[in-house]
């Protein structure tokens, strides 16, 4: 079997390691390559922006199975080209890939199928926006409808606050096409969950509960980044709220994507906010979380790649279903001195000798390069740091452990991933914050 993974982050590095598990003896390709991946799959030229020439190469390399990481190629409709041309693809058209690169679209979708979600409206006019926010008051949420690499959601203390983010978005273009049009929401109270959901466009399978950090600083403050740490289970992630997501957020959701024409067979990511009224939908994604993956797939015991192949086969997953290990991981984001803003690459990497040997601990790259012998950053966030361990307690002592050992100049990463939780089951760790 030929199995190609587009994108060559932490996310996509936590799908090789899966799937390599799944399917030993397959033969397996990944756009471009990090120091992780280098010697897991060989790296093809054609770039993850070029969704024809993938879909092209995949035709001509006869692979079997294409699993699209990123939401932006998904946005593009690399999945559409791929299907096209025969490739089975693992990953929603680009019909479907709307619910993230849309915000508004996600919004009315969920209006019109009666999901719940935060009080909300969308501008594309500054003014207007501004009258809004003013109305409201604060605190509030300003979003980039578009993509925007998980930063373009901005929780505004004041009123002052949320005007500058929408001039900085409609007026100074910050965020580019993302930011020509912006959601507007309530600020919802509550803890925050998120749920995948292995699709097959009408069934779906849900996978553990799993929290993620999206602060760069401990306590959970600072500016929003693309996620600085993960863990899963979650005791909040109980069967009643399982079964709410499921009826009350999943199927209603693939319901109106079905009657929109736009049948999503994929992973369907929901990020549910746990409010006094109930679960909330905060936002769609249609991949994979990133560093979420890194935490959750470490605990599958069952086969990811047969639902996957199933999915883009076109076929049903009702013959499926999902074992989990009983067990905790955490994982922890080292990344460079100036991110979110910014980022630092070139800067040598030592990963100790005693990390990699040891079997609790996996690295995955998000922002490597090799350069001879010599592991390089090479992007905002470098390093995910994942532990398995019986305990939460114990895989976040592991992880936090080898997060510091692990070197290289202007590294940052928060000691506290996973305080929620480790509060509420009284641990001394959660005491050190």
């Amino acid at each position: 079997m030929k199995i190609l993974i587009v994108g060559h982050g932490g996310r996509e590095h936590a799908l090789l390691h899966t799937l390599r598990r799944d399917a030993p003896g397959a033969h397996f390709f990944i756009t471009g390559s990090s120091g992780g991946t280098a010697e897991l799959a060989t790296s093809i030229a054609v770039p993850v922006t070029d969704s024809s020439g993938i879909a092209e190469w995949a035709q001509q390399n006869a692979v079997d199975l294409v699993v699209v990481g990123p939401e932006a190629p998904l946005a593009d409709g690399m999945v559409d080209r791929l299907m096209e041309r025969g490739v089975a693809a693992f990953g929603p058209v680009a019909a479907a890939a709307r619910i993230e690169a849309s915000k508004a679209y996600a919004k009315a979708l969920m209006q019109r199928a009666g999901v719940p979600t935060a009080r909300h409206a969308t501008f594309a006019d500054a003014e207007a926006a501004e009258r809004h926010v003013r109305r409201e008051g604060a605190p509030i949420v300003v979003k980039a409808s578009g993509l925007a690499a998980g930063k373009g959601a901005v929780v505004c203390e004041t009123v002052d606050d949320a005007i500058a983010t929408i001039r900085s978005m409609l007026r100074a273009g910050d965020f580019g096409q993302a930011g020509a049009q912006v959601v507007i929401e309530e600020c919802m109270a509550g803890e925050e969950i998120s749920f995948f959901a292995l699709t097959d466009g009408t069934h779906a399978l849900l996978m553990s509960g799993v929290q993620d950090h999206k602060r760069i600083s401990e306590g959970d403050s600072g500016p929003n980044t693309g996620g600085m740490g993960a863990y899963a289970p979650v005791s909040i992630d109980t069967p009643a709220l399982r079964e709410t997501v499921l009826g009350a957020i999943v199927a209603p959701t693939l319901a109106a994507l079905r009657a929109d024409h736009a049948t999503f067979r994929g992973l369907l990511y929901a990020g549910v906010m746990l409010t006094a009224d109930g679960p909330k939908v905060v936002e769609f994604n249609c991949r994979f979380g990133d560093p979420e993956t890194q935490a959750l797939l470490p605990l599958l015991r069952s086969s990811l790649l047969e639902p996957m192949r199933e999915i883009a086969l076109g076929g049903s997953i009702t013959a499926h279903s999902l074992d989990w290990a009983d067990a905790a991981a955490l994982t922890t984001v080292l990344a460079t001195r100036g991110y979110p803003a910014s980022s630092e690459k070139g800067r040598g990497i030592i990963i100790p000798e005693h990390v990699s040997a040891d079997p609790r601990v996996t690295v995955f790259h998000a922002g490597t390069r090799k350069e001879g012998s010599r592991l390089l950053t090479d992007g905002g966030r470098v390093l995910a740091v994942t532990a398995v361990a019986a305990s939460l307690a114990e895989a976040a002592r592991v992880s936090r452990d080898a997060a510091e050992a692990i070197t290289f100049d202007g590294k940052q990463y928060r000691r506290d991933i996973g305080w929620r939780e480790l509060a509420r089951r009284g641990t001394a760790l959660a005491q050190q914050r």
